[in-house]
């Protein structure tokens, strides 16, 4: 299964989603570059290099098919570069390159720049939710007309998506990113504020994450031939 053209590539360049110009609301997608061997590399280490790229393209293909038709302005956030001809439709998706040292500084970097274009409402994700769908989102959103903050807690000690509307630097600072105290470390920061704390969702980092998922049974027979 393959769904990017490895050698169209370019440099960060502006694009226009169409439908939703006039969105106050916006939705960051950050994303890896899907190559052999540089994701989903815990995963990897059980099931080996190839069938994790291949369900890290599967989970990008689900990702899109989740929010190509949420109605709020959509960025996808790469980690490595822009591919121009890949599986985020430029028509529906501005496409930019992530920014700095650490995830917490590139989030960051996405919210500022998000609030500077005039954006109200903004909220993160990654691109490798299985367990997470379009009313998912459009229910956050509607949580950040009631509260400043919401957050979606995931069950490794993480959170699957944070949304605000208005930057609260403190989320971005001071994290061990990757790791189980992320989320702890995050309510705290929050605990003075108006926020929401959304259901709590599995993400896919191990094998332990997919074993019992239909879905995940094909990319996964090599392991008992």
């Amino acid at each position: 299964m393959s769904f990017i053209t490895p050698n169209k590539k370019q440099k960060e360049d502006a694009t226009v989603n169409y439908t939703n110009v006039a969105s106050k609301e916006l939705l960051l997608i950050f994303t890896r570059n899907p190559q052999l061997g540089k994701c989903k590399t815990r995963l990897a280490a059980t099931i080996g290099d190839q069938a994790a790229l291949d369900i890290y393209k599967f989970l990008l293909s689900h990702t899109v098919k989740t929010t190509e038709n949420l109605n709020t302005a959509k960025q996808v956030w790469y980690s490595e570069e822009i591919w121009t001809d890949d599986i985020w439709s430029p028509i529906i998706f501005d496409k930019k390159l992530q920014q700095g040292h650490d995830l917490g500084a590139r989030m960051a970097h996405a919210f500022q720049e998000g609030f500077a274009s005039g954006f109200e409402r903004i909220i993160v994700i990654g691109s490798d939710m299985y367990d997470l769908d379009q009313n998912d989102l459009q229910q956050a959103f509607t949580e950040l007309k009631k509260n400043d903050f919401v957050i979606g807690p995931a069950q490794d000690g993480g959170y699957y998506l944070l949304g605000m509307n208005r930057f609260k630097p403190e989320l971005f600072s001071n994290k061990a990113w990757g790791q189980e105290s992320v989320l702890a470390d995050t309510l705290e920061n929050l605990k003075n504020e108006k926020h929401h704390i959304l259901d709590e969702r599995n993400d896919v980092d191990v094998y332990e994450d997919i074993q019992h998922i239909d879905a995940f049974r094909p990319y996964l027979k090599h392991l008992t031939s």
